[in-house]
């Protein structure tokens, strides 16, 4: 291209249900095994977000798509591709999410594809999108989005899906353009373990255990740990270190000192975890926001964390944030940003 192109975000929007489910509702789910209380302090959740009846995957993606429109004020004719990271629990299987958003916000000069790495799909798709528009001279406009409702699977009286109440609904997007110059998205680094891909997942509903008129029932409720020790016996062996690899890669990729990261837009996780990353990065809980009256919404709560710390001003001319995610299969993922005018 002759000279160096940078990559910046414009905006952010969100889609968030009206309905919630409370710690006491998810105590009472499972069947009183969990109290309220360790629900509020061990898995950190106050509430979550629920799917209303019109909350469909695709729907609350073009939500949030023409939330970012409207806050950033531009028009979908601008967008060159549609990167959506939405989930493949949907309104219609087999049906393409990117371009119903495509129709649904009227970006009329777009193409778009659905990418999909669980909950790590946001950040996954943003290096994507970056990746894109460096190279391809054609495309100056990309947008990220997509919804999520994988909730509806979870069984609460499973006792080995317990890190998974948490949970919930809703939809993100987040605008991306080509030398523009301000809210610059640097590095980014990704880890993968294949040997966990199918250590959880619907287990009921594919071709390997077809949905039947005898399983029906339990089909829609069949989200589980598949090798639950295998899984978590793995996760405590690599699971901060490579979170922390991503981190440092991430860093090293951006040429920014990792003591200069202000603020961390960090998926939901247990509560002991999310002070336990903070106090390893030497944050303070203020440079962060706990999603505790969210849930985990997968891949859209990173983009939640941002859009929430630039309301709060947390996020704003200067900071520097880092993007962390893992998803189901098993990856872990960050990126880094640098917010405001670029230096």
């Amino acid at each position: 291209m002759g000279k160096e192109v940078n990559v910046g975000i414009v905006g952010v929007g969100i889609y968030i249900p009206e309905k919630v489910m409370t710690a006491a509702q998810i105590s009472d789910a499972t069947l009183g095994v969990w109290s309220e209380q360790a629900i509020i302090d061990k898995l950190g959740i106050v509430s979550k977000t629920v799917a209303g009846d019109d909350d469909g995957t695709q729907e609350m993606g073009a939500k949030a798509a023409l939330d970012c429109l409207y806050k950033t004020g531009v028009d979908a004719a601008e967008i060159d591709v549609i990167l959506c990271f939405g989930e493949e629990w949907k309104e219609y299987p087999l049906t393409t999410s990117a371009l119903y958003i495509q129709d649904r916000i009227h970006a009329v000069n777009a193409w778009g594809i659905d990418v999909q790495n669980r909950c790590c799909t946001s950040v996954t798709a943003m290096k994507m999108a970056k990746d894109m528009l460096i190279a391809d001279d054609d495309i100056h406009t990309i947008l990220v989005c997509g919804g999520y409702r994988n909730g509806d699977f979870v069984d609460y009286t499973d006792r080995n899906m317990s890190m998974m109440y948490n949970l919930g609904a809703g939809g993100a997007a987040i605008l991306l353009k080509k030398n523009y110059n301000k809210n610059l998205l640097l590095g980014s680094h990704i880890i993968a373990d294949g040997s966990l891909a199918r250590t959880a997942g619907v287990e009921i509903g594919g071709t390997c255990r077809p949905i039947t008129k005898d399983n029906i029932d339990e089909a829609y409720k069949s989200l589980r740990l598949m090798q639950p020790e295998i899984m978590k016996n793995r996760l405590n062996e690599v699971s901060q270190q490579n979170w922390l690899t991503c981190i440092d890669r991430a860093f090293e990729k951006s040429q920014i000192k990792k003591s200069e990261l202000d603020y961390l837009a960090i998926l939901h996780i247990k509560r002991s975890g999310h002070m336990g990353m903070l106090k390893d990065l030497g944050l303070s809980e203020d440079q962060s926001i706990y999603l505790e009256n969210y849930g985990h919404i997968g891949q859209v709560d990173q983009i939640l964390s941002l859009a929430l710390a630039l309301e709060k001003g947390k996020v704003k001319d200067g900071t520097v944030v880092c993007m962390l995610a893992a998803g189901i299969g098993y990856v872990w993922a960050a990126n880094v940003i640098r917010w405001g005018e670029a230096v």
